[in-house]
């Protein structure tokens, strides 16, 4: 009998579901065990915040054990948290949600992607994904049952998400569009007029639109645009948001999704029976989060704008051709001028150089041909980090 397979009525069986099997392994990951056995490896790979939590956030979350806070809270978390994320987005964005019925407490934004799709979506539903995208939304759709169709975005148009190519996707079929601006993999970020035309084909359509906004507070010199707050569009988005990236908050995986009360059921019903509840020590800093004073916020984007850069004109210099990103922390230069697939550049730079980025592949098949860098890391390591790229671009330049 073959590993992995069980015999039954004479014919083999996989144990592993087709679903599961199915998804690939995330492309973020793929070079951490490496990593993990080089010395002097400069890593421009995860995308996490090189800073740690602001003390005044952490001491909120020590306090909260000394004082006892250590049972489960509601499926939906705290109430006060609920009620502060309520107050947070009508602040930013002037979208209100009544915080007993339409926000939900989760573990970091991709469970609330996972909820919202579970809860939404049936055998056969197709999904449309902007392409290149965070590694996630394809394999959660995925695991929901979902087909998923890529919609191609490109570096011609920064990697904005073009009306005519979504509404050229979309069939009989179609139930929901996922899509995060600021995008990861590409920095990109979609002005608001643009972010209408793809929410007048939405309505159009009777889509719902998942808006994975976890960077909405890191954007440079514009300003962010919630989809929850365009015309007609409150009741038809899961609005999806956290604390890991704006407050350096990664390890502590709390996030929130915001919609409506039906919706919010729905995705409880699968909180409540897979999580209980996010955890209340990371629910009671994230508490304080939201009542610091925005500076913390501003003093960690002056520095990765500073970064953005910084890198970003090494790219183009050395003749990597990168737009500008003007959201999150992450540059997205094509290296086609190395003749190399993006897993191939991945690879061997880092055996050549010790600076580890992500293959382009790794966000979707658009996404080939690029290689993602994260530039929230020290400036010297940055720095050093393009002096290495440049090296290593000189030498395969065909």
């Amino acid at each position: 009998m073959q590993t992995g397979h069980i015999a039954k009525s004479g014919r083999n069986r996989s144990l592993i579901s087709q679903r599961v099997r199915g998804v690939s392994p995330s492309g973020i990951r793929k070079f951490f065990d490496i990593l993990a056995s080089m010395e002097g490896v400069i890593s421009l790979g995860v995308g996490e915040p090189d800073f740690v939590t602001p003390w005044n956030i952490r001491e909120a979350a020590i306090s909260s054990v000394e004082k006892g806070y250590t049972h489960y809270t509601s499926n939906y978390g705290l109430l006060e948290l609920r009620e502060e994320v309520a107050r947070y987005l009508k602040r930013l964005y002037g979208v209100e949600y009544d915080p007993k019925t339409e926000i939900l407490i989760t573990v970091g934004v991709s469970e609330g992607l996972d909820l919202a799709m579970r809860a939404l979506v049936d055998p056969g539903d197709e999904v449309l994904i902007p392409d290149p995208s965070y590694v996630a939304y394809s394999p959660l759709a995925t695991l929901a049952g979902a087909a998923v169709v890529p919609v191609p975005t490109t570096l011609e148009n920064n990697f904005k998400l073009m009306p005519h190519d979504l509404e050229s996707k979309i069939s009989g079929r179609s139930k929901a569009i996922i899509m995060g601006y600021p995008c990861n993999p590409t920095g990109a970020v979609m002005s608001r007029d643009e972010l209408q035309k793809v929410a007048d084909l939405a309505l159009e359509h009777g889509l719902i639109i998942a808006s994975d906004e976890i960077y909405a507070r890191l954007v440079y010199g514009i300003e962010h645009t919630c989809v929850a707050s365009l015309p007609g569009m409150r009741d038809s988005t899961v609005l999806l948001g956290g604390f890991s990236k704006a407050f350096a908050m990664t390890g502590w995986r709390i996030g929130y999704a915001a919609a409506t009360e039906e919706i919010i059921e729905a995705m409880m019903k699968v909180h409540q029976y897979t999580l209980m509840c996010a955890p209340i020590t990371g629910q009671m800093a994230a508490l304080e989060a939201l009542r610091s004073k925005d500076a913390l916020v501003d003093e960690m984007l002056e520095e990765y704008d500073r970064r953005r850069k910084v890198i970003v004109r090494g790219l183009n210099e050395m003749g990597l051709t990168c737009f500008e990103p003007q959201g999150a922390f992450y540059a997205f230069p094509s290296i086609k001028i190395t003749g190399l697939t993006s897993d191939e550049f991945a690879q061997q730079l880092l055996e050549e150089e010790k600076v580890a980025v992500v293959a382009g592949s790794a966000f979707g098949q658009y996404g080939e041909g690029h290689v993602r860098c994260c530039y929230a890391t020290s400036m010297s390591d940055l720095q050093e980090a393009v002096e290495r790229i440049g090296r290593f671009v000189k030498r395969h330049k065909v």
